[in-house]
């Protein structure tokens, strides 16, 4: 009698994952400015931008963005962004010279080029314009109109030196001269977003400094690729003789991604010349790197995680501080420093000096708040530390400020920058 044998057969089930990731979420990113495909060179007017807040829909006034002052920044929500190669980018300033924001909810491929270069060197009585988010470059002497020059304008604009040339200006670092006077500014993480500083107007060869280079924050919740060119690089200075207008500094540039792919380049470098513009400032958040982007200068780097929310901007916690009046008037919310004659913010009696008012709010008693005028030409800037703060409110920690400014007549624009302890 035979006995049947059951035979069992063991299957080996393999079970391997889709390889999906899940994409990094961009808060705003609804895609109503629709599609951004650049096939040929473009100049996008950022003075188009109709003034919302930040995460407002566009559908209705797709690809023109918003301009949101409180943010201070033109902001573009587009489903996906493609810059072909050989095709050029580049911005007109808003009215602001606010920095630009795009906010991307699928793919962002540049294989061409994306500029928010500061401009070179000026021939008064015009000043060099900076890339959106920058700062103008200083006054050169104007023999026609027997006007001076005068410092660049910005946290770290170069002065005007002896007269007869100007400093480039700073950012992450120190530009050409040597001197201490610009100033290194901003951080790591481009929170907030800023750009670069204007080089010193020339005082013997009427030559106006350039202009620093602009900031852009690119935010995908899918890829960034860059096989072309990422910049925002500070204007040239102008040299004659061996006196030269200075540069302007490199800007700032963010890019947050889910994967960081290509093998292009990423530039906020300082605008050549005799005194040159120093170093901007690059910030690169991404899940996943795949890339061999070269970057310029060497960026601070943060390795975030598939599903993470982007930090577009600074928490509401992080300190702030805004101009409440000039000489007793009032200071609009939403400044521009035109020099327009036809829309001053502010206007002001003759006068040797000013009383400025600054708020600030989230900043320690200990803090040093200064207070920076710049004259349109005809002088460098001034600028005063204010003292004994008075305290406002303790919820959140409000204080105001107050400072006795030098100026002169004629145009002024006003800055103000806080140092924490």
């Amino acid at each position: 009698m035979k006995t049947a044998r059951a035979t069992w057969v063991a299957l080996a089930l393999l079970f391997v994952t889709s390889g999906l990731r899940a994409a990094i979420v961009v808060p705003g990113a609804d895609g109503s400015d629709g599609a951004l495909n650049i096939t040929a060179n473009t100049v996008i007017d950022l003075s188009q931008a109709v003034t919302a807040q930040w995460d407002a829909n566009n559908a209705a006034n797709a690809g023109k963005g918003v301009y949101d002052a409180v943010k201070w920044a033109v902001v573009f929500k587009y489903s996906s962004v493609n810059v072909s190669a050989g095709a050029t980018v580049t911005f007109t300033n808003h009215p602001s010279r606010a920095p630009v924001v795009w906010l991307v909810s699928g793919n962002v491929t540049i294989a061409g080029t994306v500029s928010l270069d500061g401009a070179g060197y000026a021939t008064p009585p015009l000043i060099a314009e900076p890339g959106p988010g920058g700062f103008r470059g200083g006054f050169g002497q104007y023999r026609a109109g027997a006007l001076g020059a005068g410092s660049g304008f910005g946290p770290g604009a170069g002065i005007s030196w002896n007269g007869d040339r100007g400093n480039g200006g700073a950012y992450a670092a120190l530009g050409g001269w040597g001197s201490t006077a610009p100033t290194i500014y901003g951080n790591p993480s481009l929170l907030p977003l800023i750009g670069g500083s204007g080089g010193g107007g020339d005082g013997n060869n009427e030559a106006s400094g350039a202009g620093g280079g602009g900031a852009i924050l690119i935010a995908s919740a899918e890829t960034v690729s860059i096989t072309g060119v990422l910049r925002a690089a500070g204007g040239n200075g102008g040299n004659y003789n061996g006196d030269t207008a200075g540069s302007g500094s490199g800007g700032g540039i963010r890019v947050i991604a889910r994967n960081l792919t290509g093998a292009g380049s990423v530039l906020a470098t300082g605008g050549a010349g005799s005194y040159s513009g120093g170093l901007g400032r690059i910030r690169i958040e991404r899940a996943t790197n795949n890339s061999t982007v070269a970057l310029t200068p060497s960026p601070s780097i943060l390795q975030i995680t598939d599903g993470d929310t982007a930090l577009v901007w600074p928490p509401s916690s992080a300190p702030t501080v805004q101009v409440v009046s000039v000489g007793g008037v009032a200071a609009p919310a939403d400044p521009r420093a035109s020099f327009d004659a036809a829309a001053p913010d502010v206007t002001l009696s003759q006068s040797s000096s000013t009383t400025v008012v600054v708020r600030t709010t989230n900043v320690e008693s200990a803090s040093q708040v200064k207070v920076r005028g710049t004259p349109r030409f005809g002088a460098n800037f001034n600028e005063v530390t204010a003292t004994n703060p008075v305290l406002v409110s303790n919820s959140p920690l409000t204080y105001d400020w107050t400072v006795t400014l030098p100026v002169q007549t004629g145009y002024s624009a006003l800055q103000v920058r806080v140092v924490r302890p």
